[in-house]
Formats: C-alpha cells, structure tokens, sequence
C-alpha cells in the first residue's frame, strides 16, 4: 500500500469521480483508475461502485476511508513537521469557506501566504458552514471560515471570532421596498423569499428570526449559492437578506436595513488535535491569536 494510492482513493471519494479526481491529483484518469483498482486487488474488496453516472463508496470503502485519511494526514504532517524543524514550512493548506466571508480578504490573506511559504499547496473549498465544521473535524480541511447564528455553538474545533453582522433585505431595483431606507420582519414577512436550503446554518439565521417574531414566511426558492440567491432577487421573483457586510459586493439589487434584523458571527476554526505547520503560518498571517477556544 502506498500514499500515493491512499490520496487517490480520498480525492476519489470527496469528488465521487475519477475524472475529478484526477483533476485535483494532477494525474490522468487512467494512472489514477489503475493505482485504485491495484490497492482493491491488494486489500481484496471493492472500495468504489463505479456506474456510468457517478463513483459511491462500497461499505468497505467507507470502512476505510478515516483510516485511509489518517494515515495520509500522518505522513504529511511528520514530512512537514521535519520541514518545520529546519525553519522551512511544507505540506499543504486545505482552506474552507462560505460564499459570503466579509470580515477577512481571503484571496489577498492567501496570496500573501503564497507568496511567504511557496513550497505548501494550497487547496480552497466552498461549502455550507455545517460541513466545513465537520470536515476540519475529520482533517479533511485545516482552516475554515464560516458564517453562524449568535447562538449558535461550536464544539469539537478551535474557533476564533472574526466579526458580528447583520442581514439586510435585498429587493429588485424595481421592488415597492427598493425605495425604503429601513423595514422590519413583519413587513418582510408578507414576501416571497429567496433563500439557502433548509437546515443550512445560512438558512438557519433568518428561520430563527421570524420564528422569534412569531412570524412565518414563504421561502418558494431554495439555492445553494448566495450569489444565485442576490440574482434570482435582481429578477424579481422573490426578496433575499443577506448579510450586510457581503451585500456591497452585489450588483442589480437594492439593499434595505431591517430594524429587527437577523444576525450572524463570522469565525475562522482549526483542528483541536493537530496544527499543521502551514495552518499556524496562515493563522498567524490573519493575526488569529494563539490561544485555543470552543465557542
């Protein structure tokens, strides 16, 4: 068994595809399908389904992945960690975010990382908060920056408190609100809303704020990208709140404050058990303080 393999069998597994797979390894497909199929001879099971739409992990597959994952994780940090000794930082950053991130520059804070420790990889993956969490959890990610309601808390990783924000309401240019400075959760309440999927920590921020105000609201539209949400608003076909600090950054819409609005904290989080070399270079880029915290 090498690590070779091992890193294909998880690229393979967080993509559910070879093809991608092989993107992300920078190997063609057929290396890559050739190493999997060697270590199932190996460990004599199938880790992969494999159809002509997509790649599902058998049982044994699933079985071996966290192993899989720490053995890789173990590997690269004592090369990294050997780096270390001998001041030079290695290894990679595997960096999560939500689309919405506004209280840090993450493209500037990883060009300055690149720039300062260009000998580490640096990975970037978008995704809900709920997920990242759990993916700093399992080391699948270093660093990840979210987006959570105040009560919300965090448990299992490091966190550090970024910014507190509020959501504003994001209308067509057109909209009877766009001319408005100000409205509040019972006018709002009679829209049709554009919004994150349900049971998403982005969702969840403005679901408990109606829900407090005793209001309920009619969310017709359901999308994964905030982006998509600020357009489907720009067309009119239902109203959206954002978070305030993101909502600069929209074009086509109009933005209202909401006296009784929502709010949200940005955090940034890390591993609990294990800081690589490269995620306390980057930590400490952002100026995060060293002291450890649940929130």
């Amino acid at each position: 068994m090498e690590l070779q393999q091992l890193r294909y069998v998880i690229a393979v597994a967080e993509t559910n595809s070879f093809t991608r797979a092989a993107e992300r390894c920078l190997v063609v497909q057929s290396a890559l399908s050739h190493q999997v199929a060697r270590l199932e001879r190996e460990l004599g099971a199938r880790l992969f389904e494999r159809t002509s739409r997509r790649v599902r992990l058998t049982a044994a597959g699933a079985a071996f992945l966290p192993a899989a994952r720490q053995c890789l994780d173990a590997a690269e940090r004592a090369a990294a960690e050997a780096a270390a000794a001998v001041g030079e930082v290695r290894g990679r950053l595997a960096v999560g975010l939500i689309a919405t991130v506004a209280a840090v520059d993450i493209p500037g804070a990883l060009r300055d990382f690149h720039q300062q420790y260009p000998h580490v990889r640096i990975n970037l993956r978008m995704g809900a908060s709920q997920d990242l969490v759990e993916q700093v959890k399992e080391g699948a990610i270093e660093v990840a920056f979210l987006g959570l309601p105040t009560t919300a808390r965090l448990h299992g990783v490091n966190a550090h408190e970024l910014a507190r924000d509020r959501l504003v309401a994001v209308v067509a240019p057109d909209h009877p609100l766009a001319g408005e400075t100000t409205t509040d959760l019972r006018r709002l309440s009679s829209e049709v809303f554009v919004d994150l999927p349900a049971g998403t920590a982005g969702r969840a921020q403005s679901d408990l704020a109606f829900s407090a105000a005793g209001l309920s609201r009619d969310v017709a539209f359901e999308v994964t990208s905030a982006y998509l949400v600020a357009r489907l608003a720009a067309e009119g076909l239902g109203i959206a709140m954002l978070p305030a600090a993101y909502a600069p950054q929209l074009t086509g819409v109009a933005t209202i404050e909401v006296a009784d609005a929502p709010a949200r904290v940005e955090y940034v989080i890390w591993s609990r058990h294990t800081r690589t070399p490269a995620a306390s270079a980057f930590l400490t880029i952002l100026d995060i303080p060293a002291r450890d915290q649940d929130i």
